[in-house]
């Protein structure tokens, strides 16, 4: 399970990264955006993944009321 917060530090990191390059090594760099994008793609997941367990809840509570 993906960690948010975990996640965003560690974009945060690279970005970071990024900006305090006086010199672009490129191949590092490379490996650098393929790590984020590796983030990104798990982030969105557990997004989804917390928005159906939302839309669950919301659901529960909806059926509950109307006993």
């Amino acid at each position: 399970m993906t960690n948010l917060k975990e996640t965003i530090k560690k974009l945060e990191e690279i970005a970071n990264w990024f900006s305090s390059q006086k010199e672009l090594d490129v191949e590092q760099g490379i490996e650098k955006v393929k790590e984020a994008a590796k983030l990104i793609k798990e982030s969105k997941e557990r997004l989804v993944a917390v928005e159906n367990q939302f839309e669950e809840i919301k659901k529960g509570i909806s059926q509950n009321g109307n006993e």
